[in-house]
C-alpha cells in the first residue's frame, strides 16, 4: 500500500484500538493531545474519537442487508465482456470494462441500457470479483476425472525411467533428433535412434516427419 493511500476500516480500527490504550492511562491534559494526534491520522472529528474512546471499538454486526448496487442488467454486460475477454481475472478486466462495452455496443454485440456505461466506471473490483465468481457457478463444466483415469492408456505404453546401470539388455533410450536446420517448418526428416542401455548396441532409422503415416 502506498504511503498516502487512505486507511482502510480494518487499519483504522487497529489504530483506534491501540490509541485507546494509551488514552485510557493518561491525564485530561495529555488526552487532549492524544485526540489531536488521532484527528490528523484517521480525519475523524474529535467527538467521534473522544465516544469511540470511551466506547468499544468492536465492530458490530451488520443487522440489515444492503440491496445491491448492481442489478441484473449490469450482470449480462460484465458477462458479455468476460467472455469477449475470454474470462479475464477481475484485476485486469475492470480498467477494461467501459471502453469494451462501447466496443461491443457499437458492433451490434452487446445492448447497452440507459446508464450501464455510468454502473461500469465506478464498479469496484470487490464487487467485480463476485460477479466472476456468481457468473462462474453458473458456468458449465466438464467432469473431473482423477489421475488414475486420466493416466489409464499412459499406463500401457512401457515408457518411463529406468536405472542408468541397468544390467538386463533389452531395455532402450530412445531419441528422436530433427534434421531441420534452423527453421522447424515444413516436412524434415527425422532419425529416431534406440540404445540398448546394458549392451550399447543403437539402431536407427529415418523417417520423413512424425505423422502416424511415416
Amino acid at each position: 500500500m502506498a504511503a498516502d493511500d487512505p486507511m482502510t476500516v480494518e487499519e483504522r480500527r487497529k489504530y483506534l484500538r491501540t490509541m485507546q490504550k494509551r488514552y485510557r492511562k493518561v491525564s485530561h491534559k495529555e488526552r487532549s493531545r492524544l485526540l489531536d494526534e488521532m484527528q490528523a491520522v484517521v480525519n475523524l472529528q474529535r467527538k467521534s474519537l473522544t465516544r469511540l474512546m470511551n466506547g468499544d471499538l468492536a465492530r458490530k454486526p451488520r443487522t440489515q442487508q444492503r440491496d445491491r448496487s448492481y442489478g441484473i442488467d449490469v450482470e449480462r454486460v460484465v458477462q458479455v465482456i468476460a467472455e469477449a475477454f475470454d474470462y479475464l481475472c477481475a484485476e485486469r478486466l475492470q480498467p477494461n470494462l467501459v471502453w469494451m462495452a462501447e466496443h461491443l455496443a457499437a458492433h451490434g454485440e452487446l445492448n447497452l441500457p440507459p446508464g450501464i456505461v455510468q454502473q461500469l466506471e465506478k464498479i469496484s473490483l470487490s464487487t467485480l470479483r463476485r460477479i466472476l465468481h456468481r457468473l462462474s457457478q453458473d458456468q458449465p463444466r466438464l467432469p473431473r476425472k482423477g489421475p488414475e483415469e486420466a493416466n489409464r492408456f499412459r499406463r500401457n505404453v512401457p515408457a518411463r525411467r529406468i536405472p542408468w546401470d541397468e544390467p538386463e539388455p533389452g531395455h532402450f533410450e530412445t531419441d528422436l533428433v530433427h534434421h531441420c536446420g534452423v527453421s522447424a517448418s515444413g516436412q524434415y526428416v527425422h532419425t529416431l535412434q534406440l540404445i540398448d542401455v546394458a549392451t550399447g548396441w543403437s539402431e536407427r532409422a529415418a523417417s520423413l516427419g512424425r505423422s502416424y503415416r511415416g
